[in-house]
């Protein structure tokens, strides 16, 4: 979530905007561990080791260290710095250290950050997993999601044009010429998905307009491909039509968390505590959005 100010600041123009994908671990600010001091007898500890090859061949440029049950590579950097510096990127574990620091005290900053560098490593392969599942084809019985379910596409072949819902079924029923290209189905389809998003952000705005007891100028819908959502000092709100994907809750927290900046224009702990006010989940809820990655969604 980014604080937005012009040259010259307005604050008819000033906007904050909750940040989505942010699951891409590259970008993620280094989490500093200060270094160390040197003492005598400061030591890792003996680390028994009953998983992986400890003999398998180290890759070039890594280095190695035994912590739990776990074999772990990471890439060392020496620099300036006056703390050692983890980062979780495509290539694993890197740290940058000052060139003054021991491998012995780089070795017990990492039993000291394991849990936060494994959870990171999951996190990351996780990711990468999502990033290998194949994407939606656009056909007949496939499948998309909407409003945290997924729906499946049926394609009529019919010179008469139309879309049209079951909910019953959980069937969206496309009507298109039979030398209809793939993209006129796109275009259908998410022409339906943006008018949802509207009618659903217009019923629930209002729920917690009165909740927060604010008022808003206006909103619009959103393609951005960085933000979920934004909000102006003037009250104009800005939701990402691709929330229509996601169950009601998440749409919720945004639409709350937009609200909020009308009455704590920032992110500080009154505007958090702002958001748990009408949407004690807002923790749990942040959390899928931050996590969800972009590559599970349909492309159009």
């Amino acid at each position: 979530m980014k604080l937005l100010r012009q040259s010259s600041p307005d604050p008819q123009q000033l906007a904050l905007q909750l940040d989505f994908f942010s699951s891409d671990f590259s970008s993620q600010p280094k989490v500093d561990h200060p270094a160390p001091e040197r003492t005598p007898g400061s030591l890792l500890p003996s680390l028994p080791l009953s998983n992986g090859d400890a003999n398998a061949p180290i890759p070039h440029g890594k280095r190695r260290v035994h912590v739990g049950e776990h074999i772990l590579d990471y890439t060392l950097v020496r620099s300036k710095r006056r703390s050692i510096g983890f980062m979780i990127d495509d290539d694993g574990l890197r740290i940058t250290a000052p060139k003054w620091v021991t491998l012995t005290e780089i070795e017990n900053a990492i039993c000291e950050k394991q849990r936060w560098i494994f959870t990171k490593l999951n996190e990351r392969r996780e990711h990468s997993a999502r990033r290998l599942q194949p994407q939606m084809e656009w056909r007949d019985g496939a499948t998309l999601p909407y409003l945290g379910h997924d729906i499946t596409l049926r394609i009529l072949g019919t010179q008469a044009a139309g879309i049209a819902y079951n909910a019953d079924t959980k069937e969206l029923t496309v009507c298109l010429p039979g030398a209809a290209a793939e993209r006129q189905l796109k275009d259908r389809v998410q022409g339906w998905l943006q008018l949802e998003a509207k009618r659903i952000f217009a019923e629930r705005l209002p729920v917690y307009a009165e909740k927060l007891n604010v008022s808003y100028q206006s909103f619009a819908l959103s393609s951005a491909m960085t933000q979920w959502g934004s909000c102006t000092a003037d009250g104009k709100i800005r939701l990402n039509w691709r929330l229509i994907h996601f169950a009601l809750p998440l749409i919720d927290y945004v639409i709350a968390h937009e609200l909020s900046h009308l009455r704590e224009m920032n992110h500080s702990p009154r505007f958090w505590a702002t958001v748990q006010s009408v949407f004690p989940e807002f923790v749990a809820a942040k959390k899928a959005l931050r996590d969800h990655a972009p590559e599970t969604l349909p492309i159009f």
